[in-house]
């Protein structure tokens, strides 16, 4: 896999979930979804859901992979033996929104790219985090979506959307994304 490098904002955000997601051994730089996997770690950390989103306490944080995971591992490594808002997470993967149930993060992969625009309307108005790995999800509703640039893993943020969701996104966040609207 290409190498993939941080901006230096996001850098320092970001130490704590590299730290998890990237074995302390390893010499060479983090794989792309190594950087993906510790971006959604992060998304968990500065975004905060309704209280009866997240249900009672005790409940796992829920984050879903629809159709192809293109992780590998690197997602249950960023999350392994982390809590987030104090509730352990729990990564799933299926191939539709019944199997998966309900999601506080749902990834969706290139591979379901031509499923995005129908999942983002079934989801509207849900306190669902919805992250695309790769453009234009975040301007056709969705919240959050990787762009690649300069060979650096980045992200644009749906304010709005996530609001309609119920979703408060840090500004900290915020910062370090380009902000978006629906088209």
């Amino acid at each position: 896999m290409s190498r993939f490098r941080l901006p230096p904002c996001a850098a320092i955000v970001l130490a704590a979930g590299l730290a998890s997601a990237v074995a302390p051994a390893a010499a060479k730089a983090p794989t792309e979804y190594q950087v993906k996997a510790a971006f959604l770690y992060n998304f968990a950390n500065f975004v905060e859901w309704p209280a009866a989103a997240l249900g009672p306490a005790g409940t796992p944080l829920k984050v879903c992979v629809i159709g192809a995971d293109p992780f590998g591992g690197a997602l249950d490594e960023a999350f392994r033996d982390q809590t987030v808002q104090g509730r352990k997470v729990l990564v799933v993967r299926g191939q539709t929104l019944e199997a998966l149930g309900r999601c506080h993060i749902l990834f969706l992969p290139q591979s379901e790219q031509g499923r995005w625009k129908d999942l983002v309307r079934e989801l509207h108005g849900s306190p669902t985090l919805t992250v695309a790995d790769g453009p234009p999800l975040a301007r056709q509703g969705g919240i959050i979506n990787f762009v690649i640039e300069a060979q650096r893993v980045r992200f644009e943020i749906n304010p709005i959307a996530a609001e309609q969701s119920g979703l408060r996104i840090s500004s900290k966040l915020l910062t370090l994304a380009k902000v978006v609207a629906s088209s």
